[in-house]
């Protein structure tokens, strides 16, 4: 049986970009009976950003009513909060800190992106890769589903294990970057890539007028209402593409073709769609951010599964150590 290891930060509430690009495909890969999920939630990185308790817990809380909401089977696999298992995690991150070389970690791709855009740049950015080597190998992990701009971190990962392993033998299995190469970018309200930093997302998960206030604040040209327009080049047409059925997308492309279609009329439909396709969604994502107790009851369950395995890892890592 594979496992497959998932962690998601706790930056905010999962936007649609999100949920069609990393949640409903890991929900699909753990529902294949050979594998075995861990979808954690990466509050520990998260800190390198957020200094808010409060807001912490409410993206904790959001980010994972949202997996429970895309059908994530807490049963079957594990699902668990980084911060409640913070000892093992760190513990065997300080392991891997002391065999990894500092020019591996000074040449991280994403480090200097993010050290050359954010005025807080700190430690925890800089040794963000050893944790994150830390969290994938503490349980095993064979796969790791990954987008291109983090293959490099999951490298990294690779050669940390590849080199404990060499130093103090075989205790790590090496895991492999999971690349779906059909995951596209999904497209924000602007055009750009969706991004709550860039505050052009669409969160499914509102009530029904300020979603629709979301999905018509997307750009638009100013071609008149009459006139045909070119369904490839709209940000509204791309994204109820990724939404709708085959049938569907079809007739609308003819009406954007056809013209006397505006886009307020697209936009519409977007919302429409979203609203009916994602009701049942929304629905337990509003059970789960009201009911406290049935979600911590979700999340512990989980973490002490997830326990176990961590703790049989660590004690075979003490053991080669001296520690044991």
């Amino acid at each position: 049986m594979a496992r497959i290891l998932t962690g998601i930060q706790a930056s905010g509430r999962p936007h649609l970009g999100n949920i069609l690009g990393a949640i409903l495909p890991a929900v699909k890969l753990s529902q294949n009976p050979d594998n075995q999920s861990f979808l954690f939630i990466a509050d520990l990185h998260s800190m390198t950003t957020v200094k808010d308790a409060k807001v912490m817990q409410e993206n904790t809380r959001a980010v994972a009513s949202a997996w429970l909401a895309c059908g994530f089977d807490t049963q079957k696999n594990y699902f668990y909060r980084q911060s409640r298992l913070a000892g093992l995690h760190t513990e065997l991150m300080w392991y891997l800190c002391c065999q990894t070389p500092f020019p591996m970690l000074s040449n991280a791709l994403s480090f200097k992106d993010k050290s050359d855009r954010l005025s807080d740049v700190n430690a925890g950015l800089f040794t963000y890769p050893v944790l994150q080597a830390a969290d994938i190998v503490l349980y095993q992990a064979n796969f790791v589903p990954v987008g291109k701009d983090q293959k490099q971190h999951l490298e990294m990962s690779k050669d940390m294990a590849a080199a404990f392993n060499r130093t103090y033998g075989e205790i790590f299995t090496l895991p492999e970057p999971l690349i779906d190469e059909s995951v596209m970018v999904i497209p924000g309200t602007d055009g750009a890539k969706m991004s709550k930093s860039y505050n052009n997302y669409i969160d499914i998960f509102l009530d029904e007028k300020p979603l629709l206030k979301m999905v018509k604040s997307i750009l638009s040209d100013s071609t008149p209402l009459e006139a045909p327009k070119n369904p490839d080049n709209d940000i509204t047409f791309k994204l109820y593409s990724l939404v709708a059925d085959k049938s569907e997308v079809e007739k609308m492309r003819q009406n954007y073709l056809a013209g006397g279609f505006g886009y307020g009329h697209a936009k519409q439909a977007l919302f429409e769609k979203l609203w009916t396709k994602f009701e049942k969604e929304r629905e337990i994502f509003n059970y789960y951010m009201k009911n406290e107790e049935a979600l911590e009851e979700k999340l512990r369950e989980g973490e002490a599964k997830a326990r176990e395995i961590a703790e049989q890892t660590m004690n075979d890592v003490r053991k080669v150590l001296g520690f044991a």
